[in-house]
């Protein structure tokens, strides 16, 4: 039986106080309200060890409700952390926390989503140096933990790419010929967040991806070269992950907009299980005490296993308390400003130029003026930010649209 490690044993404990009063103050506001909580738990020194998943499983489910478990339980966690993420009302958890073996709990929380021309731009070059000596990332496998991945992508062409180390034990939860020997692997984690929603805690979920978030950071983590890439024109060159050379699992881990932090632990807790060498996340939220944070949690846990977590600091700041993934075992990689733009200029009736970033360079005469409209005038959520279908039956032909991209850098 493998136990939870003293150190974050030790740090968990710091906060089961804190959460229990937090459960007594709830219970007196709504008793019967169910929510989502990860629980940690810590087996007992006299337990016997558990002869196989399925039992530790089973040990889990007697901290639930009698005969509500398998309707309850979200996530059981048996190689990061120990524990599970259940539906519970502030008693029940009250309960549960008065059982032997009980650590600490939270709420389940969301998480936010955090080129070419990037090798160049961190000085990696073909001919030498770092990418070299690191073999282009040779026999590593990458779980990356995000919104999906589109398989027939480009930059997960197997081509050339050898067969996974033989200790990779992942699957494929789209069609099995979608993966190949570069993309290994996609597996998808959403009980938690729809849970949240209301949808029940065993709802199916596909790891192909919706958004093209995930798509994005996985190429840019481990993509194969592809040749003469370019959008609408734009960035014409060489497209190549930072490890084209690695193996690559996706583990969906969110929605359209955000991440559940049960299904963040439990995306984190599977991609170790199968074997993956580095984890990384493009994925964060507030900064809270280690012991409060679903992703320090977990990436403790990994890296006690000898796997190497790496973590977006995020979009926002340089306020204080504006990164995310601060714990001092993960590699936090910050965010920076490029040394190119796509620049679209815009001027005003008045004289006045504003340079903003647009994919599409139309050529038009200097001299012509066209309507301006905001794009969040058209009263749909989001189309401040010109989401997909955000501005249907919104009249923006013949018109320059402007879109927001957030308060961050």
């Amino acid at each position: 039986m493998e136990t939870l490690a003293t150190p974050i044993f030790l740090l968990l404990l710091l906060s089961s106080s804190y959460s229990l009063r937090a459960a007594d103050a709830a219970a007196d506001d709504d008793r019967d309200r169910l929510a989502t909580y990860i629980v940690h738990v810590q087996p007992p020194k006299s337990a016997p060890a558990f002869a196989t998943v399925d039992e530790q499983k089973s040990w889990y489910k007697s901290f639930l409700p009698s005969g509500s478990a398998d309707d309850r339980l979200v996530h059981a966690y048996t190689t990061v952390v120990t524990g599970f993420a259940a539906r519970l009302s502030p008693k029940e958890l009250d309960d549960a926390s008065k059982m032997p073996g009980f650590v600490a709990a939270y709420p389940d929380q969301l998480y936010s989503l955090q080129t070419t021309h990037t090798p160049d731009f961190l000085g990696l070059t073909l001919a030498g140096g770092v990418w070299n000596v690191s073999d282009f990332g040779k026999g590593i496998i990458i779980g990356v933990l995000d919104t999906g991945v589109f398989p027939d992508h480009p930059s997960f062409s197997g081509n050339a790419m050898p067969p996974p180390p033989a200790k990779w034990k992942g699957r494929c939860e789209f069609n099995a010929s979608q993966c190949n020997n570069k993309l290994i692997g996609a597996r998808a984690f959403l009980s938690g967040a729809n849970a949240m929603k209301g949808a029940g805690v065993g709802s199916s979920a596909s790891p192909i991806d919706e958004v093209g978030h995930g798509t994005h950071t996985t190429s840019t983590t481990a993509g194969a070269g592809v040749p003469g890439a370019q959008v609408l024109g734009n960035a014409k060159g060489y497209a190549v992950g930072m490890a084209p050379l690695a193996h690559v699992a996706m583990y969906r881990v969110c929605g359209l907009e955000d991440c559940a932090s049960s299904d963040l632990l439990a995306g984190m807790d599977a991609a170790v299980a199968d074997g993956a060498d580095v984890l990384s996340l493009s994925i964060g939220g507030p900064s809270v005490p280690f012991y409060d944070d679903s992703i320090a949690l977990g990436a403790f846990g990994a890296i006690e296993k000898g796997v190497f977590v790496s973590c977006a600091a995020g979009n926002g700041g340089p306020d204080p308390s504006s990164l995310s993934n601060e714990a001092p075992w993960i590699l936090t990689v910050a965010a920076s400003t490029m040394d190119r733009s796509i620049r679209a200029t815009v001027r005003l009736g008045n004289g006045l130029e504003l340079d903003g970033e647009s994919t599409f360079q139309p050529q038009m005469p200097a001299t012509t003026f066209y309507p301006l409209v905001y794009a969040g005038d058209s009263g749909k959520p989001s189309a401040e930010f010109c989401y997909n279908g955000s501005l249907d039956g919104f009249d923006v032909r013949g018109k320059i649209v402007l879109c927001e991209v957030g308060d961050g850098v």
